[in-house]
């Protein structure tokens, strides 16, 4: 008996969904549609991808931020040698 592709791809899928589970994420998440709509637009025009997109903008996001926050700057700079006041703030924090 010849099983349909749907069939084959729904097995598949069933076998493998706690492999997917545990290697990605979905956020179930909504933007207004004309924001989307031009989001669509510019990644389609420039021939981006949306993981792209959220990379891109998760690391402008920790640029931002890394310029309010030096501990967090020094981090992503890899820059190790802290001021014995900083070590002893982040000792408090935990």
């Amino acid at each position: 008996m010849v099983k349909s592709r749907s069939a084959k791809d729904k097995r598949y899928e069933e076998a493998h969904k706690e492999e997917r589970k545990a290697k990605n994420m979905i956020w179930g998440t909504s933007v207004p549609r004309e924001q989307a709509e031009q989001i669509n637009e510019f990644i389609k025009t420039y021939g981006y991808t949306k993981v792209q997109l959220i990379e891109a903008g998760y690391k402008a996001l920790l640029d931002d931020a890394a310029e309010h926050n030096l501990g967090l700057a020094k981090i992503m700079d890899g820059y190790d040698d802290f001021f014995e006041s900083e070590l002893e703030s982040f000792k408090k924090k935990d």
